[in-house]
């Protein structure tokens, strides 16, 4: 790093910016101040949301290019740090596209559709709903889920696979649902694994995001994983991205079933694989 961009950062003045990005929608956001600077936690978050429209940039240049009008659900979207920016970047120049993001939150809900307003984003849509049970009139052609914590990665897969989506970006969050499931497994033949809580909490957030990458590849999807950030900016930093090619995946089908086989977990997302 060069000497001035450690003077710029030490300052807290803004050195991250993607050209064209608005200033004024960040300090909106409150991720830049009124004098229009970042912080530490500012800038962690602003790196984490621009890699990942980064990583969405081609996926989504792929479906402008083969459509009239790109439909994208946020889901999870919390102050809808993610639609903004990609609202911002990506949205404001092309002539049609949607993105609707959905919050259980509705005071968040109703905070972001007045930001929107504000900005003059027309195109930008607030729901308050239930990512589990919604299900939407219309194709959604991209999903996204920033930090979904828990299971709620997991009722994004199955909310992008009722919608039949052709893309899905998910950055899962605190895993707990397979380590509950082991605990307790003692005579399994790879109880060794999991013994530890600490350890157990790894393997478990690491086989439950194999798991779901596995599920999509079942349903048609290429996935690939790859890294958010560098570590130092966030741990929850992995990146699930996958796009459909197919409608069904026999081989990937019959790899997940002999994962599961081999361990004594059954998380709520395949419970319906058979079928």
């Amino acid at each position: 790093m060069t000497k001035s961009r450690k003077a710029t950062e030490a300052k807290g003045e803004i050195g991250d910016l993607w050209p064209g990005q608005s200033t004024d929608l960040l300090k909106a956001l409150h991720i830049l101040t009124r004098e229009g600077k970042l912080n530490a936690d500012a800038r962690r978050k602003l790196k984490q949301v621009q890699h990942l429209v980064q990583l969405l940039r081609q996926p989504l240049d792929r479906l402008i290019a083969s459509q009239d009008a790109v439909r994208l659900a946020d889901l999870g979207a919390g102050k809808s740090y993610l639609g903004f920016i990609l609202y911002d970047l990506v949205f404001r120049t092309l002539p049609a596209g949607t993105i609707l993001s959905i919050e259980t939150r509705e005071e968040l809900t109703q905070t972001a559709r007045s930001l929107a307003a504000a900005a003059g984003f027309e195109r930008m849509e607030f729901l308050t709903a239930d990512i589990a049970t919604v299900t939407l009139p219309g194709r959604i052609d991209m999903v996204t889920a920033l930090h979904a914590c828990d299971t709620a990665t997991d009722d994004a897969i199955a909310f992008a696979l009722r919608h039949e989506a052709k893309v899905v970006a998910l950055v899962p969050c605190c895993q707990a649902e397979v380590a509950r499931q082991l605990e307790g497994h003692s005579r399994h033949d790879l109880h060794q694994v999991w013994r530890h809580p600490t350890q157990r909490r790894e393997f478990a957030s690491n086989l439950t995001n194999v798991i779901r990458g596995l599920f999509l590849e079942a349903h048609g999807y290429k996935v690939r994983v790859t890294e958010l950030v560098g570590w130092e900016h966030s741990m929850k930093n992995e990146v699930i991205l996958a796009e459909r090619h197919q409608r069904s995946n026999p081989q990937a089908r019959a790899e997940l079933h002999a994962l599961l086989e081999r361990i004594p977990a059954r998380p709520r997302l395949v419970a319906g694989l058979a079928d």
